[in-house]
């Protein structure tokens, strides 16, 4: 039997929909500044897979931006004790990336993280399934932002099925200052893509214009 057309529209949409990947797995996309206050309580909590891709999208402006200022920061990647403390300090923490150009003109610098086992990369970082990894960012000195903190649950071990990121309850904020978009879907805050791009694990920077 033939799909009537409208019907095999309506199947090809919602496949092309889907949040599944295959192979490259999923992309979790976060719009990171102190406007999200589940960043600000540390209670975001985002679940991914081994394959999947951790976004990170830093602030950016437009115009003048802010009176206070724009927010710059490095974030860390931190043990537990390091994220509850919200401190980057001791051997368990070690700086992932920069957020330090907030009026890119080629629009916001995203920062990619691949959750993976292994990896031929100095500066990349092996995940365990079933383990939970924390990440905290901190304000350069002439920012205005404030510690933020994301938990990152990698799923899974044998015996528990893998479910789609769950965040606490609340819908999205409205947009802030810069170009990027707030969402619920498949991230605590989805970003719109800019023209840059750093892709982790790795060592360089990549630079893309539109």
């Amino acid at each position: 039997m033939r799909l009537q057309p409208l019907l095999r529209t309506v199947l090809w949409a919602a496949l092309l929909s889907s949040p599944l990947r295959g192979s490259s797995g999923l992309r979790h996309e976060v719009y990171w500044n102190s406007s999200n206050p589940r960043l600000l309580r540390g209670d975001a909590v985002v679940e991914l897979g081994l394959k999947d891709y951790l976004d990170i999208f830093c602030p950016h402006y437009e115009g003048p931006g802010p009176p206070e200022g724009p927010e710059t920061f490095a974030l860390y990647m931190v043990d537990r004790s390091g994220y509850e403390a919200c401190r980057a300090e001791g051997p368990g923490a070690f700086k992932r990336w920069e957020c330090s150009l907030p009026f890119a003109p080629f629009g916001p610098v995203r920062f990619s993280e691949k959750i993976q086992r292994f990896t031929p990369f100095s500066l990349g970082f092996e995940f365990l399934p079933g383990e939970t990894y924390y990440y905290i960012s901190v304000p350069t000195p002439e920012s205005p932002g404030q510690c933020l903190r994301l938990q990152v649950s990698v799923c899974c071990k044998e015996d528990r099925p893998r479910t789609l990121p769950r965040l606490p309850g609340g819908g999205p904020l409205p947009p802030t200052a810069g170009s990027a978009k707030q969402d619920g879907q498949n991230g605590i805050m989805l970003g719109e893509v800019g023209g840059s791009e750093v892709t982790l694990p790795g060592a360089g920077l990549l630079i893309l214009g539109r």
